[in-house]
C-alpha cells in the first residue's frame, strides 16, 4: 500500500510580500514662497497653484505609463503630502508617511540665499560654509543617502508587487541618484538634475538599485516657477 504523501504546512506569518517592480522618486511641485526664503523643514510652506498643476502633471505621467502603482510613500512635510494627493487619487491609494525621505536639516532655514539680503553675505554665517563637501551647514550627504536607500529598500520589500511612488525633495532624491550611480556625494547644487515634480525611476537588480529613467513632466510649467527652497 502506497504511503500518503507528506504535506508541508507553511505558516502564513512566514509569507512575505512580493517586492516592487519599480520605484519612482517624485519631487514636490512649486511651493508658495513669496519671500523667496529657504524653507527647509519649516511649517506653512505648501504648494502654490502652479505647484498643484505640476503635481498633477507628475500624476498624469505615472498614469500614462500604464503600470500598476500599489503603494505611495511621502515625506511628512506639507508640500510633499500635497504633491502625493493627485497620485493617490489617480490610483485609489492612501499615502504612507515616512520621515526618512524628508528634506535635510539646514542652518539657513527661513533666510534668503540670493540678493542683497542673502545669508551668505552675513559674516556670522561664514563658519557654516567652511566645508561644502560635508556640508557644514546641514545634514551630511552620507546620512541623507543612507536614509533614502533604507526607505527605498523597505518600500521595495514591503510592496505587494507593482510599483512604488515616493514623494520627496530635491536633495534626498539627488543623493539617492548619486549613491546608486556610485558617484561622489559632494557636488555642485546648481548641477542637480531634479526639477520640480520630476520623476526618477529605479529597479532592483540583484542586491542593488539601478536607475532606469528620468522624466520632467512639468517642464512646460517650469518657466513660470520659482525654485529657491533647496541648497
Amino acid at each position: 500500500m502506497r504511503r500518503p504523501r507528506r504535506i508541508q504546512r507553511i505558516s502564513l506569518s512566514r509569507l512575505e510580500a512580493v517586492p516592487a517592480d519599480q520605484i519612482h522618486l517624485v519631487r514636490h511641485g512649486e511651493v508658495f514662497n513669496p519671500q523667496r526664503v529657504l524653507y527647509g523643514r519649516l511649517d506653512g510652506f505648501g504648494l502654490s497653484d502652479l505647484g498643484r498643476e505640476m503635481a498633477q502633471a507628475a500624476a498624469d505621467d505615472l498614469v500614462a505609463r500604464d503600470r500598476p502603482v500599489t503603494s505611495i510613500v511621502a515625506s511628512p512635510l506639507q508640500r510633499t503630502r500635497q504633491s502625493a494627493e493627485p497620485i493617490a487619487a489617480a490610483f485609489g491609494l492612501e499615502p504612507t508617511i515616512d520621515g526618512r525621505v524628508i528634506e535635510p536639516e539646514n542652518r539657513f532655514e527661513g533666510m534668503k540665499m540670493h540678493g542683497r539680503e542673502s545669508a551668505l553675505r552675513n559674516v556670522r554665517n561664514w563658519p557654516f560654509l567652511v566645508n561644502p563637501w560635508e556640508p557644514s551647514w546641514g545634514e551630511p550627504f552620507r546620512d541623507i543617502a543612507a536614509r533614502m536607500l533604507l526607505a527605498m529598500g523597505d518600500a521595495w520589500q514591503d510592496a505587494d508587487g507593482g510599483d512604488v511612488v515616493i514623494v520627496s525633495h530635491q536633495l534626498p532624491i539627488w543623493m539617492a541618484h548619486r549613491r546608486v550611480a556610485g558617484r561622489q556625494l559632494a557636488h555642485d547644487p546648481r548641477r542637480r538634475r531634479c526639477a520640480l515634480s520630476s520623476i526618477t525611476t529605479f529597479e532592483r537588480r540583484g542586491d542593488r538599485f539601478v536607475e532606469i529613467g528620468y522624466r520632467d513632466p512639468a517642464a512646460g510649467l517650469s518657466a513660470q516657477a520659482t525654485d529657491v527652497g533647496a541648497v
